[in-house]
Formats: structure tokens, sequence, C-alpha cells
């Protein structure tokens, strides 16, 4: 579980700017410092609306090991790829009929992963703007939800211009509910956005064979799990200049390698070389990593009856999470439920 901890420390790197607003009074745009021009902007590179045009979400499954509480946990992760438009002021999918609206591309990274008696469920959204609105390697939006047996928390940041605002609201005395912003740096990364900025779903985050510092900020997950405040760091981004072969549970990969180096840990990405440059494997020194079980195209929302249990077997999952009703005691062994030890 979860262990209780006192308010979250504001933003280290915003101790001179820091206001604590109950109403976000900045409007799209305001402010924008340009960045440098290594990282670029965050639009759609040549040839992407062919293949992500075509309406449906990209399916990619993982083995996963979490470290949590000392141990290493086993575990699925779920990564869902997909264009949505958005409207400025609500930073959610539009229907429709909006005069503020723009392209992004979604990350859905689910997590689930048990400890002992009890599990963890996580899901962190990430969204990178498609229209060139945004610096590169700056998401428009990451929410981040956890939710296990103590209680669950919601972490969500919106960039506004060059403004980074932060909400939070969480089952831990004095961190109920927070609302604070801050500057962000010039040529800022956020680490929730990796596993699209490696793809090259925005254009190139890095040149093959480059290495550069840049200002980093921790993903919400590891600020969560870690009991860290959120604060920036310095990583040293890096790519290979040549590829390499990677072995998965779904095959064989010729894949770049990416990294960040930030406070003596390292964590890895290595992105399939061919077009749609999934993400195959990650890694980090912590023990933490994800290795590729299968891989779709499809319009899973459309999916949802009865019966379409059988299609996650394609994707390495197991067809079923839960006994169906009458099948449980068959199932079940029948020892007794404890050792009265």
């Amino acid at each position: 579980m979860m262990k209780k901890r006192s308010l979250l420390p504001p933003l280290p790197w915003a101790w001179a700017f820091l206001v604590v607003v109950g109403v976000w009074a900045c409007s799209s745009g305001a402010g924008v410092e340009a960045a440098p021009p290594s990282a670029g902007v965050s639009q759609a590179p040549a040839g992407f609306w062919d293949h992500w045009g075509d309406g449906q979400a990209e399916i990619d499954t993982y083995a996963l090991v979490q470290p949590r509480y000392g141990e290493k946990r086993q575990g699925e992760a779920v990564l869902i790829f997909v264009t949505e438009t958005f409207t400025d002021q609500t930073r959610v999918k539009s229907d429709g009929g909006h005069d503020d609206e723009f392209p992004v591309i979604k990350l859905n990274e689910v997590r689930d992963f048990q400890t002992g008696l009890y599990d963890y469920n996580a899901m962190t959204s990430s969204f990178l703007r498609l229209d060139g609105g945004q610096p590169r390697g700056q998401p428009t939006k990451v929410s981040l939800s956890v939710q296990e047996w103590c209680g669950h928390v919601y972490d969500q940041l919106l960039l506004r211009g060059a403004r980074l605002h932060r909400t939070l609201h969480s089952y831990f005395d004095g961190e109920a509910d927070l609302n604070e912003q801050a500057d962000v740096p010039r040529g800022a990364v956020f680490a929730d956005a990796m596993p699209l900025l490696v793809r090259g779903l925005v254009g190139d985050l890095l040149q093959p064979g480059e290495q550069r510092e840049v200002p980093w900020l921790p993903s919400l997950l590891d600020s969560r799990l870690a009991h860290r405040s959120l604060e920036w760091r310095t990583a040293t981004l890096s790519r290979t200049a040549a590829p390499e072969v990677v072995e998965v549970p779904l095959g064989s990969f010729s894949c770049e390698r990416y990294t960040a180096s930030v406070d003596g840990t390292t964590q890895t990405w290595w992105v399939e070389v061919d077009a749609p440059h999934r993400l195959v494997k990650w890694a980090r020194s912590s023990g933490e990593e994800g290795s590729l079980l299968g891989s779709t195209r499809t319009k899973y929302w459309s999916q949802a009856g009865e019966g379409h249990e059988r299609l996650r077997v394609d994707l390495g999952l197991p067809e079923a999470r839960w006994p169906r009703p009458g099948k449980a005691g068959s199932e079940q062994s029948s020892e007794p439920s404890g050792s009265g030890q």
C-alpha cells in the first residue's frame, strides 16, 4: 500500500513564479518561447496521415516487470495509440462544432500488476499536438489515475503556452486538492511523452548518433510510486547511430535505441526501424521492463460485446481475467484457503 505522506511540495523550479489558483486565466499560446532549433515543434511528419488517418487505434501489449515494495512484480501493460481532435479550452476530445480545435496523437498507457493480495491499476494519458502549436518534447496534456486497495489518485498537467498548470486530487492527508502553476523551461522534455517521441510521431526528437542535455520532468507515475515531489531535473538523451537486433516474445526486431540518463539512473527504449516504428521494448536500471507480446490496428471501441474476449489472445493476453459464473468452483483448489499457522 502507498504510505501516507505530507502535503506535496510546490514544484521547486517554480518558487519565484508559483501561483495557487482556483481558476485558469491564461489564454492558449500566450507567452510561448521558441524552442531551440534542434528541438523543433510538435507536428505530424511527412506521410503521418497516410497511416494514422485510417480511424483506427494501434494496440500494443507488453509483458511488464514493475518493481514495487522492493520486489519485481509481474504484470501486463497495454499501450493504445490513436489520433483525436482536441479543443483548446477544455483539452478533451471534441465531438465537433468548436472553433478552437486541433489534432493530437494520444497515448493511453495502462499498467496492471499484483502486489500480494491486492493489485494496482494505473493509466497515464499523454497528448501531443500535431499542428506545430507546442515545442517538440512537450505534451499539451498529461493525466494519471492510480487505483489500488488503499485509495485512488488523479494527477493532471496542462500546458498553456509556456505555462504549466497542475491539478492533483489524492486520498493522502494534506494533498486532497492541489492547484499550482509554473513556467516550463526552454527545450524541456516530459518523460510521459517519451513513448510517443522516440517513435518520431511528431518529428525526430534526436538525430541518429545525437546526444543532448535537456530539462526533464519525470513521469507522474514515477513521482507517485516513489513518493517524490515533481521537480525538474537534467537528463542526457541519446540515440544510437546504427540499429541493433532485439528479441521479445513477439519476435526479433531491428531497432534503434534511445536512452535517458537522469540522476544516475538510465531508461532505454528500443524502437523498430521499420514503419510504423513500434516500441518493441523498454527497460530501466531499476529492473522495470516491458517486452512486446502483440500488436494490432483496430477500432477496439466497437469490440466490447460478449465473445470479443477471444481477441485478447491474439495480443498475448489471457482471454478472461475473472472467473465466469458456474466455473469458479471447478477452477478453485479444494485445499483450505489458510494454513491455520
